[in-house]
């Protein structure tokens, strides 16, 4: 409850116990085992947050977050409660607060997507589970994308530009290093595998524009923006990774403030050791940085988990606000682990802190909280004020009324397949499929002009033939019939001298006998010099 420009969390024997606003940014840890009443100190403080304007994140993993757009239920036990805390002289009231409900299936929220290249290649082979090699080629692929100013957005995108790096690598790898195709396969079967769990809905657009996320509150209250995780929460590893995106956009887009009277935006992770889970050392590197850093944009992160133990120490470190429920010890494990989380706060000399926190109540815990100036409080032993929203869920039907009753979902409901990656390659190979088929068509057309010029010579050599051989016949017709003439004059003048002869030596028998001779021979001499 945001009560005296504090977060009023908790009561220790009439002692408010708050977490300052200005403090609320460096973090804090909500632990305790299963059933201890985590679930509630998170709506407290998550309501508390934005009663002071403050825009919240939560992480609704069992779906039991969705009360918090229904004002709590009156009952004898909450009006105990509100007397005990004297909550009814600060001015408790039962309330509904302004709730975003998201999705990343679209399903039982406002679609929360995000692009290809929006996640990267870091987040993107963590998803996926690649190795060191492959999530290298990927890094590798990325570049070559930006380099050419491609749009990653969904899958597809990403499909294109691993085959088409896979096609080219040779070419690629004198430029960027070894491409190796079997590893670029490796990394195409794990998108496929992405695509099969989801992977299609989550890359796309509209992508999310975190922005929205610090507007839409009424009455001065900030916007509390749950995000429904009870199918999500199966893929753990596309949860903590779409979680650990959050964390980096923010991160990455939001100015350096400083200090600030109050946070500008409040996370709430809950299952917090899924973020954790087999992860790099690089990549845990980077949650430790932005975690760390994330302060300084006005932005406080609380993990939700069982045990302080989930969390990297390195991380562990940074969270100021720690509010613990209770550890069971029963075994000589979990003794040494409760032992080490008790030592871990401040000490209280009125009492034991591990033998508070093994015998703490539901509703109760021991917290520690950072002063004004930033000195963590000694720990108390605590009972958790009771929310003023519906402790419990609101029906799927009513969730789905709220959803749609709101303008965001009018904004991501429709998704949007604009030009990039993919479409640019399916052009290019379009481009290429004409250029060859231009290619063939005028390769057609130079082989038909081939044969076509092929058939005129020949029909051209064999009219050539045909009038060779009309002229050969007419000069054999015309040599014939020079012969002729040529034959008949020369024995025409033959026979007349022969006549003459012959006359003149033996008579009429001589003339005609010398006619005959001289006709034949003057055909003779003639036939010699005309061939």
């Amino acid at each position: 409850m945001f009560y005296d420009n504090k977060i009023w969390i908790g009561d220790a024997d009439g002692e408010k116990v708050c977490i300052e606003p200005k403090m609320a940014n460096r973090h804090g840890l909500i632990a305790g085992a299963t059933g201890t009443g985590k679930t509630i100190t998170l709506k407290v403080l998550a309501e508390s947050f934005s009663d002071e304007g403050v825009p919240v994140f939560l992480a609704d993993i069992k779906g039991d977050l969705s009360g918090m757009c229904r004002p709590g239920a009156d009952s004898e036990d909450m009006q105990k409660r509100i007397n005990k805390f004297g909550l009814d002289r600060c001015g408790f009231s039962y309330q509904a607060y302004p709730s975003v409900f998201w999705d990343i299936y679209g399903k039982m929220g406002v679609p929360a997507r995000t692009t290809i290249s929006e996640m990267g290649p870091v987040l993107l082979a963590k998803l996926m589970d690649l190795n060191d090699t492959q999530a290298d080629i990927l890094t590798v692929v990325f570049k070559i994308a930006d380099d050419r100013n491609l749009l990653l957005i969904d899958t597809k995108d990403l499909k294109s530009m691993l085959q088409y790096v896979a096609e080219h690598n040779d070419e690629f790898s004198m430029e960027y290093g070894n491409i190796s195709k079997q590893s670029v396969a490796a990394i195409l079967r794990n998108v496929v595998a992405l695509e099969a769990q989801g992977g299609e809905d989550f890359f796309a657009e509209p992508a999310l524009n975190l922005s929205d996320w610090f507007f839409g509150g009424s009455g001065g209250k900030g916007p509390i923006n749950i995000l429904d995780c009870r199918q999500l929460v199966h893929d753990t590893t596309l949860y903590s990774t779409f979680l650990l995106w959050l964390l980096s956009e923010l991160f990455e887009t939001l100015p350096e403030v400083g200090d600030m009277d109050k946070p500008r935006m409040v996370f709430f992770f809950d299952e917090a050791h899924l973020l954790f889970k087999d992860i790099s050392k690089a990549l845990r590197n980077k949650i430790e940085q932005v975690v760390k850093l994330i302060r300084s944009k006005g932005v406080g992160v609380y993990f939700i988990t069982q045990s302080p133990k989930d969390i990297p120490d390195e991380i562990l470190g940074q969270l100021g606000n720690k509010i613990q429920h209770a550890l069971r010890a029963y075994t000589p494990a979990e003794e040494k682990a409760t032992r080490a989380v008790a030592a871990s706060f401040r000490t209280n000399p009125e009492f034991d802190t591990y033998e508070v926190l093994t015998n703490l109540g539901t509703g109760e815990a021991i917290m520690s909280v950072l002063d004004e100036k930033g000195v963590p409080g000694i720990v108390k032993k605590c009972k958790v004020l009771p929310p003023r929203s519906l402790m419990g869920p609101i029906s799927d039907e009513e969730k789905q009324k709220e959803i749609m009753m709101n303008n965001l979902y009018l904004k991501y409901q429709q998704g949007v397949d604009r030009d990039s990656a993919y479409e640019f390659f399916q052009r290019m190979a379009k481009e290429e499929d004409l250029r060859k088929e231009q290619d063939a068509q005028a390769a057609a057309a130079a082989k038909e002009q081939a044969a076509a010029d092929k058939e005129e010579e020949k029909a051209r050599q064999a009219e050539e033939r045909k009038r060779q051989k009309e002229e050969e016949r007419a000069e054999r017709e015309a040599k014939n019939r020079r012969k002729q003439v040529a034959s008949s004059a020369a024995g025409t003048i033959g026979r007349e001298l022969g006549n003459m002869v012959g006359k003149f030596i033996g008579g009429s028998f001589g003339k005609k006998l010398g006619g005959n001779v001289g006709a034949s021979l003057a055909r003779n001499i003639m036939g010699t010099f005309i061939k």
